[in-house]
């Protein structure tokens, strides 16, 4: 993405009356001006006495009389005090500390920050030019809200042009984004809410879709423009059903023991009514699985605009979602209209910076990078029901050994993949099944572990029975685990394939000696960890180099305009 960096305030020198020899100095000025704010950035305290906090928790040092000199909006927020919480000034839409800080330059030198060159701005497929991704979309929508709730005219004015330069290469979806935001933004963006207006009223986006979207009287506009211009779609009618609309209502109070009442009415289906679509778009997790459960809704039904049920989940990026479907039998090769598939949409909803972050050693997985490995195992390997889970357990034949051996594997999943192993439990429903204590890890800074108590002679048929509904749900949790996070499992089979790690398993109390031997075996597992990641990265960065390799070419075919240009 390219913006003019030249940009100055009309009151600043690129007015035409200044001469020349006023112009250095106020340059200088600038610049004196601009290495302020860069040096309390850096962490120095230099004379600031404001702080700007954002949403997670990072502060910006600023200089309030600068900024309440540019701006008035800043002269009245400073006038309480020294601290502004930049999350209750800017309500509607969130704003991160790049754009923030983007905005700040502007005011301190009254130039134009480019826009940062890197993965900010960027998605995660490396076939997109990164001009109408939504990472590019949002930076830019955060720097348009920013400058309308700053009351900088100017920049709102630069940023709405860029936005309009871009609208043609930004999906139909990201659209109504930036028609929110210009809605919010008011007068000062009239032009882009007209556009993007113009645009969804010609577009296929339904009358639920807009409802979920945009305020009532911008959905009321669009809907009577329809009419006018005889665009008033056949689909549309669908989601006017009486009986459609109390599926839906249904669902959005997560009653899907109704949804099924509704149906033997005999009215309508779950297909016909896009229930599937509808509830991965807008309910939770729990009402979704509860109604792919009735299987009562073909999993790869495509609503009118030609998406599939797995491509909104894609667009909604919850990991959870995205398992559940794929284990109904979800075909992740189905394209869109346009020639997409799930994990394309996913890539180019994701934040560069956010994914590669996460990818970094000890860093928690972020949802996009969960969504997007777990498309890319999907894609590579079609889903494979009824698979032999109890050969994982290798501890031998006995049914306590192996509950011994599941409940030890899934324990270190959640000790070393915390947002893997949450997303893969809640679709086994393990905390559905009877519950036994987890058998201890050793792990430091983990405090009071429970340890696996199990007395075979109580009630021995009673506790087979609950040994045998664990042993499936922690079956399951491993082979999904497997399925879709095959890095991750490759880690435990490292560690649970060795010949010490009953050194590990607390199964009664630790002398000091026996708690130091096990910081050092920890320590080792560690330096193993460490090696599989860094193997996994030299793997996973010569696959990408090979996926850029072909994606290069494509994008070489479609530039010299043999093929659309799709964002």
């Amino acid at each position: 993405m390219h913006l003019r960096s030249g940009f100055w305030d009309s009151n600043d020198v690129s007015n035409s009356s200044a001469s020349g020899s006023e112009v250095t100095p106020l340059r200088l000025l600038s610049q004196n001006l601009s290495s302020l704010l860069e040096v309390s950035a850096g962490g120095v305290d230099f004379f600031s006495d404001g702080r700007i906090a954002v949403a997670d928790g990072r502060e910006v040092a600023v200089h309030r009389c600068i900024l309440a000199a540019r701006s008035c909006f800043f002269k009245e927020a400073f006038a309480a005090g020294g601290v502004l919480r930049l999350k209750d000034v800017a309500k509607d839409y969130d704003v991160g500390l790049e754009a923030l800080f983007t905005v700040l330059v502007y005011l301190y030198s009254g130039r134009v920050k480019p826009l940062p060159q890197g993965r900010v701005c960027e998605c995660v497929d490396d076939a997109c030019l990164h001009f109408g991704c939504r990472p590019a979309v949002d930076f830019l929508l955060q720097l348009l809200y920013a400058s309308s709730t700053f009351q900088l005219s100017h920049l709102v004015t630069l940023y709405q042009g860029h936005l309009l330069d871009i609208l043609d290469k930004v999906q139909i979806d990201d659209i109504l984004v930036v028609l929110s935001v210009a809605n919010i933004c008011g007068k000062m963006c009239d032009k882009l809410l007209a556009r993007c207006t113009e645009m969804i009223v010609k577009s296929d986006v339904d009358i639920t879709t807009l409802e979920k979207s945009l305020p009532q009287l911008v959905v009321k506009q669009i809907m009577d423009t329809r009419r006018e211009l005889g665009l008033f779609m056949p689909q549309n009618f669908n989601f006017s059903d009486k009986h459609v609309n109390r599926i839906h209502r249904a669902l959005d109070s997560d009653d899907v023991e109704l949804v099924r009442l509704l149906l033997k009415e005999g009215h309508t289906t779950l297909d016909d009514a896009y229930a599937l679509h509808y509830a991965v778009a807008y309910c939770d997790v729990k009402t979704t699985t509860e109604l792919l459960d009735l299987g009562l809704a073909d999993v790869n039904h495509k609503n009118h605009r030609g998406y599939s049920v797995l491509h909104v989940a894609a667009m909604r990026k919850e990991p959870k979602i995205i398992v559940s479907l794929l284990t109904k039998g979800a075909q992740p090769s189905d394209l869109t209209l346009d020639g997409r598939k799930a994990l394309q949409i996913s890539k180019r909803l994701a934040k560069a910076v956010d994914y590669y972050k996460s990818t970094e050693e000890g860093k928690v997985s972020c949802n996009d990078r969960l969504c997007i490995e777990i498309l890319e195992q999907a894609e590579r390997r079609e889903p494979i029901l009824g698979e032999a889970s109890l050969s994982l357990a290798m501890a031998g034949d006995d049914l306590r050994m192996k509950l011994l051996y599941l409940e030890n594997r899934v324990g270190l999943a959640e000790v070393l993949f915390p947002m893997e192993a949450k997303v893969i439990m809640d679709i086994s429903q393990i905390d559905g099944t009877s519950e036994f204590p987890s058998s201890d890890i050793y792990c430091p800074n983990i405090n009071d572990h429970h340890r696996t108590t199990v007395d075979l002679n109580d009630a021995p048929f009673r506790m087979k029975e609950e040994h045998l509904v664990r042993l499936r749900a922690l079956s399951r949790t491993v082979e999904l685990g497997k399925r879709f996070f095959p890095r991750c499992s490759e880690v435990l089979n490292k560690i649970m394939d060795a010949d010490d790690l009953s050194q590990l398993t607390c199964m009664g109390d630790d002398s000091p000696e026996d708690r130091l031997r096990k910081r050092g075996r920890y320590v080792e597992l560690q330096e193993v960890l460490n090696k599989v990641f860094n193997e996994d990265k030299e793997e996973f960065d010569r696959s990408a180099m090979s996926s850029s390799s072909s994606s290069t070419s494509m994008g070489v075919v479609r530039a010299n305009g043999n093929l659309p240009m799709k964002n």
